[in-house]
């Protein structure tokens, strides 16, 4: 238990400080509800190394919303031959691959094999694994639904 406590507190600060450190113009647009639009590659981008419950290696960037607090969107970036260990969140995920090849695997079911446009959802607490494939970076399009956190599953306290 307590090191979900850590883990949620260490991306809870993580994720908060990537989205104070956004551009104003993106601050602005998003208290003002201004409709935005980002690619993968877009040089504005903010990105920080993910949390240290995963390799190093993998980097993620809010896109919209508080992942302190409620529903966000990100991006995460791994580099090609990359492993996700096994891990769950508390929120469902909705994903849809930007770049890469992403293999994804949730406990119980047939792996999943995710390519650019390929949608796909995680189910909360679900434990799952991934691994960016060799032909490239894998660019991961995520929206949480409630504050974002990532517990392995070697550290799962249910």
């Amino acid at each position: 238990m307590v090191n979900k406590l850590v883990t949620t507190a260490w991306l809870t600060v993580l994720l908060f400080g990537v989205a104070a450190s956004s551009t104003s113009a993106v601050a602005q647009e998003s208290t003002e509800r201004q409709a935005i639009s980002r690619t993968h590659d877009d040089p504005q981008l903010k990105w920080s190394p993910c949390p240290p419950v995963f390799p190093k290696g993998c980097e993620v960037t809010v896109l919209h919303g508080d992942p302190a607090n409620g529903r966000s969107d990100v991006f995460l970036r791994s580099p090609a031959n990359y492993k996700f260990p096994p891990h769950w969140h508390t929120s469902p995920e909705h994903m849809i691959l930007v770049a890469g090849e992403l293999h994804v695997t949730y406990e119980g079911q047939k792996p999943s094999i995710l390519k650019p446009g390929s949608y796909a959802y995680g189910p909360a607490k679900a434990k799952h694994d991934a691994a960016c494939a060799n032909a490239g970076p894998c660019v991961l399009f995520i929206a949480f639904e409630s504050p974002i956190d990532a517990v392995l599953v070697e550290e799962d306290p249910r």
